[in-house]
């Protein structure tokens, strides 16, 4: 049994040479301020530049570095399974996040009794296009998963370490963990936080994450809503796809014996048939494909592979 701290700061870190070390200063700088116990965990994400290099010189800092660029979920991950913080912070490594609000997420946690506290990146300092393509995910996301906070992408929050007993995370599940928690029974509070604009390196958002981030919040708000019950969401669509297939039939039926209406050459009996079979299989494609690979990687207890572990804590 690992001896906790009062703190853990988890940082994913992909490329960002230019940022590391100031990030370093200020977190410890806040850190000392709080008079708590606490240790810094840097997860390089298989960075191509020198951020490895940097961090590695870098005291006191944990440093868990991947073989390659796995995604910020799984280097979240790694940081939470390898810290010993009763209390674990995530914020990203692009300095955009302020160190200084940590202690303001363990005030807002102690007096509202929140599992969770997550910032609220009131003032963004980003781009117009990232700003409208995160308004457009965040009205998305509350029609489909409401979670009660404004801003489930900011990566600067605070976590009880009894969140994450039961949860391997997974995809871009990163942004929805509050949400995932709350399935649990968990608490989860919001608080104002600083935003500053990137000063170094380039954004790592594009495309290819809103695209998986969209997915993820569908098996989100899937899991919310129907993973006790999934039947009642995937036998109703087989069982509307069922009577439909079957009206069809009931149809053409009548339509070939009473009014001598030829099928041998159309495709409506086909069809009628296609949705009897999709109505009486539909709970399989969808339901055990995610439950499957959920317990796959639950098995496996990870999905990324680390290169090495560096302690610069003695």
């Amino acid at each position: 049994m690992k001896n906790l701290l009062d703190l853990s700061v988890i940082v994913p870190i992909y490329n960002e040479e230019g940022s590391v070390e100031q990030l370093h200063s200020e977190i410890v700088s806040a850190l000392e301020e709080t008079g708590k116990s606490y240790e810094i965990i840097f997860v390089d994400d298989g960075s191509k530049d020198h951020t490895l290099a940097k961090i590695r010189q870098l005291k006191p800092l944990k440093v868990i570095s991947f073989r390659k660029n796995f995604g910020q979920t799984a280097a979240l991950d790694a940081g939470i399974k390898e810290s010993v913080g009763k209390v674990i912070i995530a914020m990203d490594g692009d300095l955009q996040n302020d160190p200084r609000d940590i202690p303001k997420l363990l005030s807002k946690m102690k007096k509202g009794d929140y599992d969770v506290v997550s910032g609220w990146r009131k003032k963004r300092q980003d781009p117009l296009g990232k700003k409208l393509i995160s308004k457009g995910a965040e009205t998305l996301r509350k029609m489909l998963i409401d979670d009660g906070i404004h801003d489930s992408g900011c990566t600067l929050k605070a976590y009880r370490r009894e969140c994450f007993q039961n949860i391997d995370l997974m995809g871009e599940i990163h942004r929805f963990i509050p949400a995932t928690l709350i399935i649990y029974g968990y608490k989860v509070g919001e608080v104002e936080v600083n935003h500053r604009p990137r000063i170094h390196g380039i954004t790592k958002y594009n495309y290819k994450r809103t695209v998986k981030g969209f997915l993820d919040m569908l098996g989100v708000w899937f899991w919310r809503k129907y993973a006790g019950r999934p039947l009642h969401l995937f036998g109703g669509l087989g069982l509307l796809s069922f009577i439909l297939g079957s009206i069809f039939v009931t149809i053409l039926f009548i339509m070939r014996l009473f009014f001598g209406y030829p099928l041998y050459d159309k495709v409506w009996p086909l069809l009628a048939v296609f949705l009897i079979l999709v109505g009486i299989q539909l709970f399989i494609s969808g339901l055990m494909a995610d439950i499957l690979i959920k317990g796959y990687y639950k098995g496996r207890h990870m999905n990324y592979s680390i290169k090495e572990i560096i302690d610069n804590e003695k």
